[in-house]
């Protein structure tokens, strides 16, 4: 309201397009964005772009920051492709008028990548994403910390990809930086081991997987303690890993563990226990221990009908998979059970 009145008050002595209604105009704009009203936020962003350009020409670097502004509000409306046009447009406008190494081109082209890559369009994320790791290096030097954040960025598109040397590689140079800037013992450091034991592990080098895995959780125990989601993500990477490896033990063995952290973290209700009590559940059924089994995937069905509610496809799913181990029990009363109820 302050900021209205204001306008209406600068705007009858400035005239319509004035620099200083421009900025109004995008404060006004920010309030709205900040209380998630998109349409109204919108329509004061353009207003000051409009006006911008009327007072500054279409070439300013204030245009470029409003459209950055305007590309920001699309992109946490989950309107990716509107986000790209506006962050495409402002770095025309960046590289138009700001030296070709400026910090705020290496900004927006890693906003445009971030876009694409919601977008699961990686190809495009990757070309933004280089561009912008090119100019860090270029003006911060190969071992600065932000220039390590840009190329993990790099290595997690590659690896989408299935370009998994290219993201090994770039994985390496980012524990080599962090840990020269951190020490081995950091929760940045963690962070690269465990995303290194995902790329061995989709290349099927399972044992050096497990290698990387394991130093992430000791250097993760070390900097958050056992009782952290983190240490969960990790410990069930390592289980998962045992486990196409066909050493069930010792993967039951990190899955329990990552149950209880998980429980201990996150609490008894959480859709993230789901994934871990499945696997634990079909490990068991595998074995032929059907009513543990069958525990273990009661527990996923009360969690997914709390979240889902008792008629969402995920509950029907997981009755059919209830009623099969029942078959396999030679269950017949509940296993009708289960499939009369998954098919209503």
């Amino acid at each position: 309201k302050l900021y209205t009145e204001f306008y209406d008050s600068v705007s009858s002595y400035l005239g319509s397009f004035h620099r200083d209604l421009a900025i109004i105009l995008k404060c006004m704009a920010q309030v709205h964005h900040d209380k998630s009203q998109y349409r109204d936020a919108g329509s004061l962003y353009y207003e000051s772009l409009q006006t911008t350009n009327a007072a500054l020409g279409e070439l300013h670097p204030e245009v470029a920051s409003t459209l950055n502004k305007i590309g920001n509000m699309y992109y946490e409306n989950s309107d990716f492709d509107a986000a790209i046009n506006a962050y495409e447009e402002g770095l025309t406008v960046e590289r138009a008028v700001l030296q070709s190494d400026h910090q705020n081109i290496v900004v927006t082209l890693t906003n445009i990548a971030q876009s694409h890559k919601h977008k699961r369009n990686h190809a495009a994320a990757l070309e933004r994403y280089s561009e912008a790791y090119n100019l860090q290096r270029t003006v911060l030097g190969a071992t600065n910390p932000k220039v390590a954040v840009t190329l993990s960025n790099v290595a997690q598109v590659s690896c989408r990809l299935g370009h998994f040397t290219r993201a090994l590689d770039a994985y390496q140079e980012v524990l080599q930086i962090r840990r020269d800037a951190h020490g081995d013992n950091h929760v940045d450091v963690a962070a690269t081991l465990n995303s290194i034991g995902l790329v061995l592990f989709r290349q099927g080098y399972h044992k050096l997987a497990i290698e990387s895995f394991e130093e992430s959780l000791r250097v993760r125990r070390l900097c958050l303690g056992d009782q952290h989601r983190d240490v969960a993500v990790v410990l069930y990477n390592i289980a998962t890993t045992h486990l196409e490896q066909g050493d069930e033990d010792k993967a039951m063995a990190c899955y329990a563990e990552t149950l209880r952290v998980e429980r201990s973290t996150l609490g008894n209700d959480h859709r993230d226990l789901v994934v871990t009590l499945q696997y634990i559940g079909q490990v068991f059924r595998q074995r032929g221990e059907l009513d543990v089994s069958l525990e273990y995937f009661a527990e996923v069905l009360r969690i997914e009908r709390l979240h889902h509610g008792n008629n969402s496809p995920v509950v029907a799913r997981l009755l059919n998979k209830m009623g099969n181990i029942y078959l396999q029990k030679a269950d017949v009363s509940n296993m009708m059970e289960c499939f009369a109820e998954a098919t209503r």
